[in-house]
């Protein structure tokens, strides 16, 4: 995904947060990000380090939502993260970039080109992040394992035009993503590979039908 500050120096940049009169905080391994934002309508931006975003059922039971790496962004409006029932962990030393949301379209600073510039980049991640906050939604809303696989095929499919799908993180992580049961979804990947659906490598995953 593109950095916010792609194409601005670093000196722009600095001049940016400068503007948005923005907080910067260091959290540790295992430290709650989201329990120290006082206000609810802000963006982040990881500019060092790893977190992620846990979605806590009633059963106390921890899925990971969204993984964030350097230059990540997240936000209220952006990631699901407006309700009790979900968390940001730091996995390791992680700098964030806090930023009040309605001070992003202060129209004296919309005059500056690298300015200018940012905005495009935040609304090119935002429209990004929405679009994989949909897709998503079409697939939890599939009710059966075979379904859910079929629909995350489908989408990936569109995006490359390949029947050869990469998958960008193991198994364990993908049940996660699709919400269901780790040995179910291997018991399924396995029925759909006898029946001539897909045919698994590693995590390469060819689409046969």
């Amino acid at each position: 995904m593109k950095s916010p500050f792609y194409n601005i120096s670093e000196k722009e940049k600095k001049k940016i947060l400068q503007l948005l009169q923005v907080h910067i905080y260091m959290y540790n391994k295992g430290q709650s990000i989201l329990s120290t934002m006082k206000n609810n309508n802000i963006i982040g931006i990881i500019s060092k380090g790893y977190a992620e975003i846990i979605n806590i059922n009633y059963n106390g039971e921890k899925t990971t939502i969204e993984e964030l790496y350097e230059d990540s962004v997240f936000g209220t409006v952006i990631s699901s993260i407006d309700t009790k029932e979900y968390e940001i962990i730091a996995k390791e030393q992680t700098e964030v970039i806090i930023i009040d949301y309605d001070r992003l379209f202060d129209k004296t600073n919309l005059e500056k080109r690298y300015y200018n510039e940012f905005i495009l980049n935040m609304y090119s991640i935002i429209n990004d992040k929405l679009q994989e906050k949909n897709e998503r939604i079409r697939i939890l809303t599939k009710k059966t394992i075979r379904n859910k696989l079929l629909e995350y095929f489908k989408i990936q499919y569109s995006k490359n035009h390949s029947k050869h799908i990469y998958l960008p993180y193991n198994f364990s992580d993908l049940a996660d993503y699709l919400a269901v049961d780790r040995s179910a979804m291997s018991r399924e990947l396995k029925y759909m590979k006898e029946e001539g659906f897909i045919e698994v490598k590693g995590k390469r995953i060819t689409i046969l039908y």
